[in-house]
């Protein structure tokens, strides 16, 4: 079988930059080479595509020094539509060279420019294959509010929430104040279109909510307040097969000093949190839960993949907290983890997720 050329997309400008370029570095050394010829285009903090190394170690997870896409001076020059689907790249010497037809870009970028729709859009434009989610899901699974919106129209129970815009706040609190109020204690205060917990607190007086607020705001000027949940934290990985959408056995966030599962604690191996995949779930619950992810999946439109992510009550209550349609994906996350225990190795993840995008 004659390989197909696979661009891994990764870096980007949005906070999760960091996060992106560490995936790449996982996905770069399990890609199956045997099957693909990769081409990793990195996106700089400054939306620059460049032509990368192949080098996983370069992109590494260290705490200590989070990889990152730098500007090499090489501009990558996309195919146009209708054309015969060449990459090409200008080297610094501004001479151009061909790079090769593509089959499929692999875009494992996070937060906005990326994650939200506008990277799937102009590939679709380019008439490029792509992995992962569509625009309308991407779009509208970026931004908690209209997620939930979402998910609420078709009957799946979201923690109750109000959205706050910072001209709004800024020119009548008071009457927004009371809204939360209602809420009840301890909240959650999140960016609307952020991810990987960058922005959010958690409240447990009225008196954190100003401070909690500003921090939500330098990342975005919409901002949710939800109800704290009290639940047992469980995801679950979603992914769109040849064989239609299936889920995964559930993973649980068990939380024993850290408040809630922040940056630190996805990523950086931070203490006070432990991930654990498979769940001890009964049956019916594993089943309850990968019904209501399915769901959740569907209800936003749902392609390539999705973690979704759930609060089990002590009643058996299964409230959906959201879903992302690029989760973090270097091989100690949840996604991949849950796959690993449901049978898929992460080299077949990756995989599933190439030829998912090449059906397209």
């Amino acid at each position: 079988m004659d390989k197909q050329t696979v661009v891994v997309l990764f870096g980007g400008r949005s906070s999760e930059h960091s996060i992106s370029s560490a995936t790449a570095g996982g996905v770069l050394a399990a890609i199956d080479r045997d099957r693909y010829d990769v081409i990793p285009v990195g996106i700089t903090r400054d939306g620059a595509f460049v032509l990368e190394q192949d080098d996983p170690a370069k992109f590494a997870l260290d705490a200590a020094r989070m990889p990152e896409v730098l500007d090499n001076g090489t501009r990558i020059r996309w195919p146009e539509a209708g054309g015969d689907r060449r990459l090409r790249v200008v080297a610094p010497d501004d001479s151009l060279v061909d790079l090769g037809a593509v089959d499929v870009v692999l875009p494992i970028l996070h937060g906005t420019h990326g994650e939200d729709g506008t990277i799937q859009g102009f590939l679709d434009i380019l008439e490029i294959p792509y992995a992962g989610g569509g625009v309308l899901d991407s779009a509208m699974c970026m931004d908690k509010h209209f997620m939930k919106v979402a998910l609420e129209s078709d009957g799946i129970a979201v923690a109750p929430w109000v959205t706050v815009r910072q001209r709004a706040w800024q020119r009548d609190s008071a009457s927004l104040r009371a809204a939360i109020a209602e809420l009840g204690l301890p909240l959650f205060v999140k960016p609307a279109r952020a991810g990987s917990s960058v922005g959010v607190s958690k409240v447990e007086s009225l008196g954190g909510l100003d401070a909690a607020l500003e921090i939500a705001f330098a990342e975005d000027e919409k901002v949710l307040v939800e109800t704290g949940i009290v639940g047992r934290e469980i995801e679950v990985a979603i992914l769109e097969s040849a064989d239609g959408v299936r889920a995964s056995l559930p993973g649980e966030i068990v939380l024993t000093s850290r408040g809630f599962y922040d940056f630190e604690g996805k990523y950086l191996g931070g203490d006070g949190v432990d991930v654990v995949c498979p769940a001890e779930m009964s049956d019916a619950q594993i089943a309850a839960v990968q019904q209501i992810g399915v769901r959740a999946f569907e209800a936003v439109d749902g392609k390539g993949l999705a973690r979704v992510d759930v609060f089990l009550t002590a009643d058996g209550e299964i409230v959906v907290n959201e879903l992302n349609t690029m989760p973090g994906f270097t091989p100690i996350s949840m996604f991949p983890k849950c796959w690993i225990a449901s049978g898929l190795s992460y080299s077949e993840l990756i995989t599933e997720l190439i030829e998912g995008g090449l059906r397209r």
